[in-house]
This record gives structure tokens, C-alpha cells and sequence, in this order.
């Protein structure tokens, strides 16, 4: 069987979902592992690399002869298209906003593994690529941070005077804020932090942070992830973050809703209500961002309300593909140990009463199986039909 690992041709994309390493756990399970050339440059991995592991160099992948397809950033449509009746692909799918890739996998009889879709259980975490990543990226933000602001974290006493460490808020602690969180301290800071979690409170403190309580209604769903305020709540939440907001010196927000839009944590007047030279990094830009009017990518000067400065507002972007190298080595042992689910014995045999692989499906055999997914699609073709008429 042919699995193929594919250069990732996103703009800005530097990962790849497969190491030398893992090619050879790869190889184990009976796959004749193909990789296109330069696929794990940027990881700092040459194609020689991959050779010696016992991969096949090529130009390019023929999508249509491939029994497996890993790859890291969602499949456009097209190469969804290319692949054969039967074929599995595993890797990150974003399903609520990749529909039309969603359905072309399922109209070529593609079996489709999202690793985002792997439930969170014991036996599941070394497939855990939302976790991996995430870890990455925690760490990566309050570098960015650590570089635009214009003091030191740390506490330092000197012959000139004493300079106070700075303050850090993390907002959201799931895996990339208790990371967040971790790196801050490391660096000196006095680090403050909040999840509409309760449970959160004791992962924060095992952090060296302090963890902020606010009256709100807890907001934890199945699996431990987040699930989204109310409109209200939402507003009670901001009221309260805010005096918090305008204390810090850096602001890190991290909380996401698995699925759904990044919820709305700050306002641009809390923002500007921060000190002059303060920084903020949104680490879910790119889902919608949870600071108004972050733009992914760009840093944004957002004056202070009396004018006085400017806060550096950071629509943090790729943070894990910045760290690729690191970043690459955990997706890619995501990518195998599913697969090692998938195949038994060098044949395509995933047991669909296994909760991982039920879990992780996206499509199969034609349908979509992940039902959040499925009602998407059906109200979009719903719309496209009151459109028609």
C-alpha cells in the first residue's frame, strides 16, 4: 500500500505530517511510503533524510494511485477529488469552515480522518494534534509578546534600582494557556489567568499562575473543552475581565470553542484602557479572533483612551508553523499512531466500533459521519435551495 506525505502548499505552511522517524513506524505497519521533494525542508529535515529512513523521493504525488494520503493543513477540493474510491486521508480538516472539501471527500468515497475530531480520552492522546499544536503555539505567543514589549519580564535588582517584573493576563486555560502560562513564569513575570472552567483553577496554579475567579456561570462541555457563553454572560464576563485587562502588561488571549467561532472576550475600549507600550496577542486570530478588530497576521497600534501611547495589538497567525521543526515532530507521531489504528496487518481495515476512529471520521464510504458536520452541509444546501427559488 502507498501512503503519500505531500509538500504543504498553503502560504505560510512550514510543517510536515511525516519525520524520518516516523517514516519508519510508517514502514512497519506494511506501507510504501512516498514523499514529495522538499516536503520537510523548512522542518530541517532534507530529503536524504527521508531516504535513508526507507522513503521514495518524488516530484510529485499521483493522488490517484495512493491508498493513504497524511498531510497537515485541510485539502482543497480538488485534491480531494483526485483521490481513489476507498482512499483514506488523516490529517487537520477544519470541517465547520472546509464544507465544500468536506463534500468532495465524501462524494469520492474517501475515508477521511480529521485528527482536530479525536476524542479526548487516555488512549487517545497520543493522536491528540489539536493538544500538540496548541503546545506550541503557548509557547510561541509569549515570545512574540516577550519581543514587543518594551520592558523585561523578570524582577531585576540592581546598583541602579529595581525594575518590577511585568504582568501577564492569559486568558483561556486549555492546553496553549496553561503553556502560555508556564513560559511567562519561566521568564519571570507575574502571571494572572482566567477559563470559564472552574476546574482550570488547580492546571493554573500547577502553572505558577494566579488564578482570577469571576462570578459567571461555568461553561465546560463534554471532554473538558470550553462551550460558549450566553449573550449575557458574555457581556457580565468582559464587565468583570476588564479592571483585570487594564492592569496588565501583556494580554495573551487563548480560548477557543472546538467548532465554532472564537467567543469575544475584549473590547477595543478595554484595550485602550491599557497602559502605553502594553501588548496584546491573540492567539485565535485566525478563528475569528477573541480581542475586536484583530486582523491575523498584521500587528495593529490601537491608541490608549487618553492618548497618550499605543498598545500593540497581534493577530498571532501559524504560530505552530513557526516552530516547525518541533511542531512537525508531534503532528507527525499524531499522524502514525492513528494510522496504526487504521491498519492491521498492511491492509486498510479501520474498526469503526473503536471510539477513536468513530470519533475521528469525518467521511466514509460516501457520508459524512460527523454529524455537527453533516447538519452544516445540510443547511447550506438547504440555503443554496431557498436561493434557487
Amino acid at each position: 500500500m502507498k501512503l503519500g506525505i505531500p509538500r504543504e502548499r498553503r502560504e505560510g505552511e512550514r510543517r510536515v505530517a511525516a519525520t524520518p522517524e516516523t517514516v519508519k513506524q510508517l514502514a512497519a505497519l506494511g506501507l510504501e511510503v512516498l514523499l514529495e521533494a522538499g516536503a520537510g525542508a523548512a522542518t530541517g529535515h532534507p530529503d536524504s533524510a527521508y531516504r535513508q529512513a526507507g522513503a521514495h523521493i518524488v516530484e510529485e504525488l499521483d493522488l490517484a494511485q495512493l491508498d493513504v494520503l497524511a498531510h497537515v493543513r485541510p485539502l482543497n477540493p480538488d485534491t480531494a477529488t483526485s483521490l481513489k474510491r476507498g482512499a483514506v486521508s488523516a490529517g487537520l480538516a477544519s470541517p465547520s469552515s472546509e464544507l465544500p472539501t468536506v463534500q468532495a471527500l465524501a462524494d469520492a468515497g474517501v475515508t477521511a480522518f480529521a485528527l482536530e475530531l479525536v476524542p479526548r480520552i487516555s488512549r487517545a492522546q497520543s493522536m491528540d494534534a489539536l493538544s500538540s499544536q496548541a503546545l506550541v503555539a503557548g509557547y510561541r505567543c509569549v515570545l512574540e509578546a516577550a519581543i514587543r514589549l518594551p520592558r523585561f519580564f523578570p524582577l531585576y535588582m540592581t546598583a541602579a534600582g529595581t525594575v518590577p517584573p511585568a504582568r501577564v493576563l492569559v486568558l483561556g486555560a486549555g492546553v496553549a494557556g496553561l503553556q502560555a502560562i508556564g513560559t511567562a513564569k519561566r521568564l519571570g513575570a507575574r502571571v494572572f489567568a482566567n477559563d470559564i472552567r472552574p476546574a482550570s483553577a488547580d492546571e493554573v496554579a500547577s502553572m505558577g499562575g494566579t488564578f482570577i475567579r469571576l462570578d459567571l456561570e461555568t461553561a465546560e462541555a463534554v471532554g473538558g473543552y470550553a462551550r460558549q457563553l450566553s449573550s449575557d454572560a458574555g457581556t457580565r464576563q468582559r464587565q468583570l475581565l476588564a479592571p483585570h485587562v487594564a492592569q496588565a502588561d501583556v494580554l495573551i488571549t487563548t480560548a477557543a470553542v472546538p467548532g465554532r467561532r472564537a467567543p469575544l472576550l475584549v473590547t477595543t475600549e478595554m484595550v485602550q484602557g491599557m497602559r502605553p507600550g502594553s501588548v496584546v496577542v491573540d492567539l485565535a486570530a485566525e478563528s475569528g479572533g477573541n480581542v475586536e478588530a484583530v486582523v491575523p497576521g498584521q500587528d495593529i497600534p490601537v491608541p490608549t483612551a487618553d492618548g497618550s501611547g499605543f498598545v500593540t495589538l497581534v493577530g498571532l497567525k501559524d504560530a505552530p508553523s513557526t516552530m516547525a521543526s518541533d511542531a512537525s515532530r508531534l503532528y507527525a507521531k499524531n499522524v502514525a499512531n492513528l494510522l496504526a489504528l487504521v491498519i492491521r496487518d498492511g491492509t486498510l481495515a479501520p474498526d469503526f466500533d473503536d471510539e477513536v476512529l468513530a470519533g475521528a471520521c469525518l467521511t466514509h464510504d460516501g457520508t459524512v459521519r460527523h454529524q455537527p458536520t453533516a447538519e452544516l452541509l445540510a443547511e447550506r444546501a438547504g440555503s443554496r435551495r431557498e436561493g434557487v427559488l
